[in-house]
This record gives structure tokens, sequence and C-alpha cells, in this order.
């Protein structure tokens, strides 16, 4: 090889390299948006080389391109926020000002630009109209943006832990998770509220054990937010569903604020119809003896400042002080959030006083739980809810109410620094703090409440420097930090080693903590970002992606503490073993969630003809497994080569994603076509399709360790002979079976299997066609499906169903059969009993010592949606936005784990996953939103001082919804196939029946053939079941007794609507004339304004999760319990919540 050839391979090498650095330092998270346009003269043709400015209006940052050949221009990377002026230049042309250009963020906003022939000088100034903000004619993107003002004057981004995020609520296609309890954000495009991504000023804030929000912002330090769903370019390559995009404010060349205060109590809110229910009213001393209402308090408050940046003069006779003006800039925000409020009501039964009496005078009970009975269940004022049976004396009991502890306290802090080095480089520093101070209330009992500390840190660099007019470049690097740590109260409970959890189903009520206590966790990210956008010609090329190494150590094992199920109170005070669920989790240790991920992406948006663009992306995703998961090669012992093996899972390695679209905007200035689609750049024909792939959470992966770190133990539910003194003897050990050497032990004790990675993904395919009108005016025609493929499920991979499949079960009759016909029938419970409800090459194998339960991706959805969206932009002081969804989503899982029992996270029968396919928990089929913001303009401008100030400056903001309500799968709350599992058994559904009626049945015995010396009956009460009688024959819904076959669907009992109005009206005190940015602001935001009754699950304006796992909310679905199909007796009412706040800006 000579001297020349090497040095050559050598330079292709170090380009190879170059770009593969550019390449391979994964996706982009934009935090900035375009500015496009096509320089033409009156007469349509081309002009090039113009000279093309752009300035920001606030700070004097201007930058500078020449068209190219064909006339095009483009610039990239504009902060987002604020207003642009956009000037063009050529010889023998007039100049052309376009003023109020709007930067949305994640979009292209396309100029009009055409140039008049004229003497240079001479300027011709218009008003820049369309825009992003109202059709889009460059991508097929689905997008949603909101400014500063309606982040601040749209009163759900002050709700919940979300802020800004509940935004999204405003957009067709997003519908609320209700009662799902996992993930937030919402359903977007028919996705798990898991699948969405959240992005910080580019930085990923997404919690990797359950997903959501890391880092809080306030939604006065947003300078923009913005939802891609599910349709967008390839740059984004973690989640299918929404992409929650926030971008923090920056300083300008004039210092501007705000101090501010909002305040919320119990003294201006309604009363919920739970507490209504439980005798809570409003005043004191209540004659009737009402209980006062509990004390809720909200505070938010604190200011942020942004400006210049001055530094000391040393000249001498100069500047005490020097501001470099248009070339470093601040902002700053400090918020206090605090919160203080009393547990929900009711939702309890409990014996009264008398009760309680009758209960310690029965002799035989367990001394250590009727000990803790009496210490920790709370007494019944009155006997309102009927009785239960203990030892055969009738106890009375009632609903319960009580005050206890709920705070909330969080110290947050944003400092920005944008540092316009040049035109062609700027650095961006972003730094964000909160300290927060929560409580643990998720258990059943107050007493049983435990302080949360947690701790976010985010700090982020940007680079953004222009090689050229037509080649950029972004580097950003960050690093993330969060800790957090839920304990567990310190209580003793005799007998045990800590106290665990006690279920007494027929009291609906829990003693113990809360159930995912204790655990805690720590995050450290590190990431990498770069990318390139390359102009050529008719191409924009972007290219690049994000790197991120994260090391996370986590403690959380599902029921480390024990669950103790029992469907009788008697059967716990008499220390019998549960008849419902007994399970501990054992050997628990730290997971480390240690993880390295690379995103990459080439996109080519290609303008085909100046109304044609065609959107070409490819993307590619490696999400490494966790360390911790790795650690499944422990138990490789207990592999069995072609059933299960437990190695080190393996990753994905090839998941590319490809994304294709396109934007169409016609041109005809007359006639019936100039009427429908108008003249270039007034409509838009956009479709799109695109693969894209989820994000597998720590949260499956931390609840699957091998035998030899933690081991699931149950006691069978079922015994044919009882344990007694269960609890008195220690329950279920804390110890795991050690020493595993034996492969027949290491099965028999594996609890948990994890596969080789199969990452889910989506593939997205929609169609929109969009129309300006009016100048201010745009709606929108969309059509959206999603199709979600390898979906994650929780299975038990061993079990079967000891019933169905062809295995034939017991009958339920609607009308008592002779005793005769009774005796004379073969089957009955016990000989069901007697079948195994082990999968036979897994019971072969050695699998029968409890649960193999396993993450699989299996699970699949189905998404269609059509929507309407009418959008008016900001202008003479209105804006709205309206939009109608019809959607229908079926799924055959939505949830993963015990967030909900609305829609149980396991199927009914592990073995045929195809009879859950059903409407989905997330299905909501019709949407309507509108949104809106209205400055009255009467005396806003008055020369009259007193006018102006007194009645001038008053502004109305609101949001309505109406939602069709989450649909809930009807239980029978037994193991009724008994295959070991209560969780998915369903009901019998009786077509005929009246419907959302609910009937618990009664078993049919033989007549006793044997009979014990005390004349009791010797023969089992199983060996003489032969099947059930409906107790309500005309009941829609019939209880499955256990070992009957079960014919309903998941999600058939549909739950109450959304009908909710937010609205919120402020009256704005000018300081000076009638434009100064200075003003006091006094503002009442009513949330849920007309108070109407909703009792649906969840939230009705907010997109956190909220769990639904009480036993109250058990009760709800089980059919013929007494709170069956009564929502008013469970859930919230969500009442009419009142909010003041006062403001000061400048």
């Amino acid at each position: 090889m000579t001297r020349t050839t090497a040095w050559k391979l050598t330079q292709i090498a170090r380009t190879l390299c170059l770009v593969l650095a550019c390449a391979l330092v994964a996706q982009a998270q934009t935090t900035t948006g375009n500015v496009r346009g096509t320089v033409t003269d009156q007469q349509g043709a081309v002009v090039p080389n113009a000279k093309v400015t752009i300035t920001k209006k606030s700070n004097n940052d201007t930058k500078n391109v020449q068209t190219s050949d064909s006339g095009e221009f483009q610039f990239t990377n504009l902060l987002v926020g604020e207003d642009y002026t956009v000037s063009i230049e050529a010889p023998n042309f007039k100049t052309l000002t376009l003023n109020e250009v709007r930067v949305s963020l994640n979009q292209v906003t396309e100029v009009p630009s055409q140039l008049t022939i004229g003497i240079a000088g001479e300027t011709v100034e218009v008003t820049a109209g369309g825009g992003a903000e109202l059709i889009d004619t460059t991508t097929a993107n689905l997008s949603k943006s909101f400014n500063s003002r309606q982040v601040v004057e749209l009163a759900q981004t002050s709700l919940g832990g979300a802020g800004v995020n509940n935004l999204a609520l405003i957009a067709p296609g997003v519908s609320s998770s209700g009662g799902v309890g996992v993930g937030t954000g919402g359903s977007v495009g028919g996705q798990r509220p898991r699948n969405n991504n959240f992005v910080l000023d580019g930085i990923d804030n997404n919690d990797k054990s359950v997903t959501g929000p890391q880092s809080y912002i306030s939604p006065e330090e947003v300078a923009e937010f913005s939802l891609l769903q599910n349709q967008f370019s390839a740059e984004f390559q973690r989640s299918n569903g929404g992409q929650f995009i926030t971008v923090t404010k920056s300083g300008t060349n004039d210092f501007h604020g705000s101090f501010y205060g909002f305040f919320r109590n119990r003294y201006l809110n309604a009363l919920d119809t739970l507490q209504k229910n439980a005798g809570v009213v409003r005043e004191d001393n209540d004659p009737l003896g009402g209980t006062r209402q509990p004390r809720s308090d909200y505070f938010r408050g604190g200011y942020n400042l942004g400006g210049p940046v001055f530094f000391p003069g040393f000249n001498e006779g100069g500047p005490t002080l020097y501001k470099l003006r248009d070339k470093l800039f601040f902002f700053t925000s400090y918020e206090r959030l605090q919160t203080g409020s009393a547990a929900a009501a009711g939702g309890i039964t409990t014996p009264t006083a008398a009760g309680l009496a009758t209960i310690n005078s029965i002799p035989g009970l367990s001394v250590g739980n009727l000990s803790v009975f009496n210490r920790f269940v709370p007494r019944a004022p009155i006997n309102d809810a009927g009785f239960i049976t203990v030892s055969g004396q009738q106890v009375p009991i009632g609903n319960v109410t009580f005050d206890a502890p709920n705070f909330f306290k969080q110290n947050h802090a944003v400092i920005n620094f944008d540092y316009n080095q040049s035109e062609a480089t700027q650095h961006r520093f972003r730094f964000t703090f909160t300290n927060l101070a929560d409580i643990d209330n998720s258990a059943n009992l107050p007493i049983f409440f435990a302080p949360v500390p947690s701790k976010q840190r985010l700090f982020s660099y940007t680079l953004l420097h222009n090689f050229s007019s037509n080649l950029i470049n972004e580097t950003r690097l960050a690093f993330r930090r969060s800790s957090n740590s839920f304990p567990v109260p310190d209580f003793n409970f005799p007998g045990l080693d800590v106290f665990p959890n006690v279920g007494l189903l027929d009291l609906a009520i829990d003693i113990g903590p809360s159930g995912n206590a204790p655990q805690s966790g720590i995050e450290n990210n590190y990431q990498v970002v770069n990318n390139v956008t390359y102009l050529a010609g008719n191409h924009s090329f972007k290219f690049g992606g994000d790197f991120r190494n994260i090391i996370s150590p986590q403690r959380f094992v599902q029921r480390e503490r024990g669950d103790y199920q029992y469907l009788t109170t008697e059967r716990f005070l008499r220390d019998i073993s549960p008849d419902s669920l007994a399970e501990r989790n054992v050997g628990g240790n730290t997971y480390y969630g240690n993880q390295r991920i690379l995103f990459a992406f080439f996109q080519d948006d290609y303008r085909v003809r100046p109304n044609l663009t065609l959107n070409l992306g490819l993307g590619y995703s490696y999400q490494g497994v966790p360390l911790g998961a790795q650690f499944q090669a422990a138990n490789s012992l207990a592999s069995v080569p072609g059933l299960v093996e437990f190695n080190a899972p393996k990753a994905q390695t090839r998941n590319f994603a490809p994304k294709i679209g396109f934007a169409y905007s016609p041109d005809f200035n007359d006639g019936l076509l100039g009427s429908l689609f108008g003249s270039g750049g007034k409509s838009s024909i956009r479709a799109g399709f695109s693969l894209g792939y989820d994000y597998i959470f720590d949260n499956l992966y931390i609840l699957s360790n091998p035998p030899q770190a933690q081991q699931t133990v149950d006691v069978d539910p079922e015994l044919p002979v009882p344990i007694q003194n269960f609890l008195a003897n220690g329950g279920i050990g804390p110890n795991p079976t050690g020493g595993l050497t034996d492969p027949a032990v290491a099965r028999l004790v594996t609890g948990s299997f994890i596969p080789d990675q199969e990452v889910p993904y989506s593939i997205t395919y929609t169609a929109s066609f969009q129309r300006q009108f009016l100048q201010d005016y745009s709606f929108e025609l969309r059509y959206l499906g999603t199709r979600g493929v390898h979906l994650l499920t929780q299975n038990r991979l061993n079990r079967q169903n000891k019933v169905g499949n062809g295995l034939s079960g017991l009958p339920t009759f609607f009308s008592r059969p002779t005793q005769a016909q009774i005796d004379a029938t073969a089957l009955d419970l016990g000989q069901i009993n007697l079948r195994s409800n082990f999968v036979p090459r897994y019971a072969n194998a050695g699998f029968t010592g409890g649960n193999l339960v396993g993450f699989l991706s299996n699970g699949n959805s189905t998404y269609h949606a059509g929507s309407g969206q009418l959008t008016r932009r900001f202008t003479n002081g209105f804006q709205t936005t309206a939009a109608y969804t019809w959607s229908h989503l079926i799924d055959d899982t939505t949830a993963e784990v015990f967030s909900t029992v609305l829609s149980p996270r396991r199927v009914e029968d592990f073995q045929n996953l195809r009879a859950e396919r059903a409407d989905s928990a997330l299905d909501r089929r019709h949407r309507f939103v509108i949104s809106s913001i209205y400055e009255l303009p009467f005396f806003r401008t008055s020369s009259n001082n007193f006018l102006r100030v007194a009645l001038g400056g008053f502004n109305f903001a609101g949001t309505y919804t109406i939602e069709s309500g989450q649909k809930a799968t009807v239980r029978s709350g037994n193991d009724a196939n008994l295959n070991g599992d209560s969780a998915g058994d369903r009901a019998i559904r009786n077509p005929g029946g009246v419907r959302d009626t609910g009937s618990t049945v009664t078993p049919l015995l033989r007549t006793c053939t044997s009979f014990n010396p005390n004349n009791s009956c010797a023969q089992s009460n199983a060996s003489r079941t032969i099947g059930y009688l409906a107790n309500n024959p005309n009941a829609e819904y019939i209880q499955a007794g256990n070992g009957v076959i079960a014919n309903s669907a998941r999600n058939t009992l549909q739950l109450p609507r959304i009908n909710n109005l937010d609205f919120s009206i402020f009256k704005n005190f000018r300081i000076g004339d009638a434009e100064s940015p200075r003003r006091i602001q006094l503002r009442a935001d009513f949330f849920n304004a007309f108070n109407h009754a909703q009792f649906t699950p969840g939230s009705v304006n907010s997109v956190d999760p909220i769990s639904t796992t009480g036993v109250s909310q058990v009760n709800s679905i089980f059919a013929g319990n007494t709170d069956f199909n009564r929502p008013q007796n469970v859930f919230s009412s969500n009442p009419r919540v009142i909010q003041l706040a006062l403001r000061f800006d400048f």
C-alpha cells in the first residue's frame, strides 16, 4: 500500500467516524421551531440569491441566509414563544418586511414571500397570516401547540402534578385514562398512558421505573408546550403515543417578571357526594351532629424574572454596570407549592361501638388478631350498612368517614442562561431543582399513611452552531437525577416479623400500610444528543441521535410484607388461613436498573414542488436489558430446554422504524375548487404511515427476580384442611429457600420468568384535511388509526383453568330444580377440585410450587378514530379551539400491574388470550372539548382612566368537556374457574336480565348421606355442590360460583360520563397606559363550575394517573354486592373547587 493510498483511506475513515458520531448520538428532542418560505416575483417565478433576515423582536437576535436556486430559504432552531420579523431583499425589488411571524414548537412556519418590483430602499410591510398555528403545509405530523398565555390563563394547568401536560386533553384524539391508574398523559391515539414521552428543554424527563414525567415544571416557566400525536418525524424514537414537549422561558433585552399566588380551601369548595353520604356538613356545630367538612388547602406561589445580564464596568469614567445587549440573557424562577387536606371520605364499613362490643364478647377468637382489629379499625358512628356475622352473632356495621393528614410540600427553582456568541453560535444552559415532601396515602386507613421525600435535579447545556446557511449542528449534554423513598410506619403485628396487609372483604377494609411499601429508587441519567441539519436544494436533511447511560438502583418488592385477604372478618378473627389470597414475596434485594439506550434517526423533508412536501424518515431504537434483569441467569439450573430457559435476557438490535408522509397544499384561485381549497397555503391534504417502538419500564423487571434473590410464596385459599393459628404462627415467613443446587427444588420455588426482549411497537396510519378561512380560523378533518403489537401483559405461564376449554363446569340455575334432580346430578365441585390447575407440560417439569409469572409481549390493540377540529388563533382578544372525536379502541389487556380492579391486569384464562379481546378500559367512544380565552374589549383602551381601570381589562377563559365514561369488567369476586387467581374471573351474563343489575348465588347441595357422631354432615360441601341458584334470576349479571364457566366479556359495564366545565374570570389592572406590561391581576378559577356530579373513576380534567384498587371499588364491580353498579357510593362526584389568584406582572 502506498503512502498516498493510506492517507486517503485514513481521511475516509475519519469522515465516516464523523458521520457516525453525528448519527449515533441518538434521538433529538426538538426545543425550537423553523421558518421556511419560497421567494417569488409577482408572476410566480422564483427569486434566487435574495437576502433573507429574521430578527427576534425581544432581543434583536438576527440571522441571515440567501435563497437557493429554487428560491427557497429556511431558518432552523429558532426559540419559540415570541414573534419574529422577516425581511427579504433582492435587486430591482422592494424590500418585503413580514411582521408578527409566529414560531411554534416542533413546527415549520411557512411565510408568504412574494416580492414587488420597485426601487431599492422601498419597503412593503405586511402582517404574516396563517402559519403553522392554523394549518401545516409541510409535514404529516399531528400536533397541537400552546403558547405561554394559554399555559398561564387556562386553569387546568394548576391541577395535580401534571401541570401543563393537562392541556393535552384539549387536542383531538386524546382521552382521559380514567381509573387505569398507571401512566401520565391520558390515552393518545389509543395508546396506553405509559406509552407517552416527556421532554423538558430537549432532555429526557421520563421516570424509567414507572413512566411519566419525573422533574416538575411550573406553568409560569413555560414558553411553549407542544403535543405530538402518534404520527411524527423520525427524530422522536421513544414511545408511540404522545410526545409531551415543554420549553422553558428565556430572557430578553428588557426585564420581565411576575409575582403570583394561587389559593384554595374548603370554605370555597362544594361537598363531595361521598362526604354528604357520610354525614359531612359545611358548618361547624351542626345541630344534627354532622361532621365538619375536612381540611382542604392549596397554595402555589412564587416569582420569575428574566432579562439581560449585566457585568461590572471597569473602565474609568464608564458605566458602573455594562449590559451585554443582544448577547447574554437570564431567566430564573422560584415556586413553593403546598397542599394540606384530609383523606377522602367513606368507602369502608366497620362495626359500630355496639358491634365491636359484641365481637369482644365472643369466646375463642385470636387474641393477637383481635387486638389488631381493636387498635386499627375505626368505629362506625351509626348502623347504616347492615350486619356481618361472627360466630353466629349479628354484628351491626356502618359507613365511616375520617379526617386524616394528607400534605404535599414542594420547593422548585429554575435558572436559564442564553448566550448569543455570534450569529452562527449560541449557547443555552438550563438547570431545574425540585425538593418535595409528600405523604403516601394509598393505605386504606389513615393511621398507616407515611411521609415520602423526593428530590429531582436536571442540568443541560446546548450548543447551536451554523457552519453555513445550510449546515447547522446542535449538541446537547445533560444530567438528570431523581431519588425517592416510600417507608412503612413502625407498627407491630403479634406473631409476625412485619406488619402485613390484611383485607376483610365483607367490610371493604384493608388493615396495613400501602401495599407498595416499602420501596425506594435513585436514577442518574447521563445524556448526549447531537443533530445535524443540512439544506440541499429542495431537501432538508436532518440526522443524529441520543445516547443515554442510566445508573439506577431501586428497591421494590410487591407484597414484601405479606398480603392476606379474607372473605369474612370471622375467619380473620379466628386466625384461620385466608380464603381469598395469601401471598408474600420473600428475600427481596436491591434491583439495579443500570441501562444504556441508543436512538438514531435520519429524516428528509423533500419539497417536490412548492406546494408538495414528502416526509421520509427512518429511526433506530436500542434499549439494553437492565443489569438487574440479567441476574435471571443465576437461576439457569431451573431451565427446561424447549419449555422455559432462565438465561440473561437478550436485547433486540434490529428495531428500525420507517416514517412516511406527505403534505400537499392545493392552489386554486377561483371556481368550486377555489372555494373548497383556496389559494396556496390556505388548505392542506396530509397523510402518513409510521412504525415506532415503546419503552419497557423497570417496574416489570423489578417484579421478576429469580428465586436466588426473591421468591413468591402462596398458601392455597382452598386448602381441604385450613391452617389454624395461621398468623400467630408467623404466617408466611420472610426467608426464601436457600442453597438452591437441585434443579427440582429451584423449579419448585421459581416464581418469575423474563423472556428475551420483545419491545412493543405501534403502527400508525393517518389522513387529514385542513382549511384556513376568514383569515384567523381553520378547520381540520382527521382519520387516525393505530395498531399496538407485542403489548406487555401479566401472565401466569404454568396455570390453567379447571373448567372451560373442553372441561365441563357446574350449571347456574335461574329457578330451583327439585331436590331429586339435584341428587341425581353426577358432576360436583369436589370432582372438579381434583383436577389440576397446572399446565401439564409445566407440571411435568416441576413448576408446581406456585405461580410462574412472566410479563410477555403478546398483547394487541386496534384503534380507529375520526375527528373534527375548529381553531381560531388569538386575534382581537379572542382565541378558541373545539374538537370532537369518535373513536373505538379494542384490546386484550390494558394494565400490566395492580393499578386498577375495574379492568383486571390478569386475564381470566392464561392459556386463551384471545378470549380477552373486547372494548378497552381506555375506550371512549365520544369526546367533545372546547377551550377559549376571551379578552373583553370594553373600556380596555378608554382614555378615561377611571373607566379603563374600573371596567376594562376583564377576561374569561374556560374548557368544557363531555366524554363517554369508562367501561369496567363485572367480576364474580371468587376464583370461579379455579385456576388459583380470582382477579380476572368474570360473571355470568343473563341477556334477558334487567340491565346493569347483579345477583349473588346460593350453592345447590345434594342430600347428605353420611353423618358425624354429632349429626353434622360428614361429606364436604364441595362434594355435594352440583351447581348454583341465582338469588335474583332477573339480574343481568350473575355471580359465577366456584366451578362455573363465566360467559361475560371484559369491560361491559358502562360507568358515568364526564360532563365538566372549568371556567376562569380575571381582571387586569394596568399600571400606566393600556399597553403597559405592568399590571395587577385578580382571578377566580372554577373547576367543575356547575358542580355536576361526575361519578367517574380517575380525573375529569387532569392527565395524572389515579389508581382504583380500593376494596370499595372492588365491590362496585362484584355482581350482587350491595355497591354493585352504584358509582355514587364509591367514586368521587368531583365537586366544584374554587381557586383564587393574585399576580403582578411587569
